[in-house]
């Protein structure tokens, strides 16, 4: 049995076009301890990352022999577990390199121009004035790209677009792209005392943990604009907090949150047992959305039609290929 889960209608829809009427199932909730015992004859899943599939779940899906994330990323998923179980894991490897890049510099933009700023004042007063919206041109400012993937490079192509400079922080450095896009390699300390802005478009994992964090925020440059359309725990939240109250960032655009798991199930959280720590998150997420130089978006980067489009293509793939006895786009 194959199960979908965090199913939309739309989505429902295209796939079932090629899954035949029993064989699969819809699932419009995220996958948790409490209903997995209720698919416990899955062989095949796929989910978004809104379910956390760790040891608790896996225990209560015996039969389980793949699991396809419709993202790139995937910290949702315990992969020692996977591994353990012989379950086999894939992705989809490239889907939003275009949108989540265009979305990338609609939260620069926002930012540099104000654009948040003038529609509230629009909306809430009808004042038609400009006074105290005044912004910066792109043209000529340091842009910082940490992580130059297929997000990142349309993120530096763009950047380019608009005449800026470009840094550039990865661990696979090829000097033939950056002659081909003009920018530059530097290693992060560089990075980020030089970027008026900087951009995060790199996984999660324990070596990218807190990556910006308080004890570099010092060097960062006075007055740039953060902007994280990766993964939230790549920055530490009490440093972008920090970094705000000692103007250290002149703005925030985020399209994640550490922790934000947390935020999509407020209503429970009084409900279950959280650490001090999560309950802390919690509250620093809270002050972060009541900053007006900050800008947040509900992990809304990947969602456009086209791209949500190859993912359904992609997953639909992935899983034939599985069924079909081959390997196609399986990091385990």
């Amino acid at each position: 049995m194959i199960v979908f889960f965090e199913i939309e209608p739309a989505e429902k829809t295209y796939l079932s076009k090629f899954f035949r009427k029993g064989a699969a199932v819809y699932v419009k909730e995220k996958l948790s301890a409490e209903n997995a015992e209720d698919f416990s004859d899955a062989t095949v899943i796929s989910t978004f990352v809104g379910s956390n599939i760790d040891k608790k779940i896996l225990q209560k899906m015996p039969r389980l022999k793949l699991i396809v994330t419709r993202s790139t990323g995937y910290d949702h998923i315990s992969m020692d577990e996977c591994k353990k179980r012989g379950i086999a894991v894939a992705n989809v490897p490239s889907y939003g390199e275009y949108t989540v890049a265009e979305h990338t510099f609609g939260l620069i933009l926002t930012l540099s121009r104000n654009i948040h700023k003038a529609y509230y004042r629009m909306k809430s007063s009808e004042h038609f004035s400009y006074k105290g919206l005044e912004g910066f041109d792109l043209r000529g400012k340091t842009l910082g790209v940490i992580g130059a993937g297929h997000i990142g490079l349309h993120v530096i192509k763009i950047g380019r677009g608009f005449g800026m400079n470009v840094l550039v922080t990865d661990k696979n450095r090829s000097s033939l792209l950056a002659e081909v896009l003009n920018f530059q390699y530097v290693e992060l300390e560089e990075l980020l005392k030089n970027s008026d802005v900087i951009s995060l478009h790199l996984p999660y994992m324990p070596q990218t943990h807190h990556l910006i964090n308080r004890s570099n925020l010092a060097l960062i440059k006075k007055g740039a604009i953060l902007v994280n359309t990766a993964r939230g725990g790549i920055v530490e939240t009490e440093a972008i907090i920090e970094g705000l109250d000692r103007g250290i960032f002149s703005g925030v655009g985020l399209d994640v949150l550490e922790g934000e798991q947390m935020i999509r199930e407020e209503k429970e959280v009084l409900t279950r047992e959280h650490s001090p720590d999560d309950l802390k998150l919690l509250l620093s997420n809270h002050i972060l959305m009541n900053r007006e130089n900050v800008i947040i978006t509900p992990h809304n980067a990947f969602n456009s039609r086209e791209a949500v489009q190859r993912i359904l293509e992609t997953t639909k793939g992935n899983i034939e290929a599985f069924l079909a006895g081959k390997t196609l786009n399986l990091i385990v």
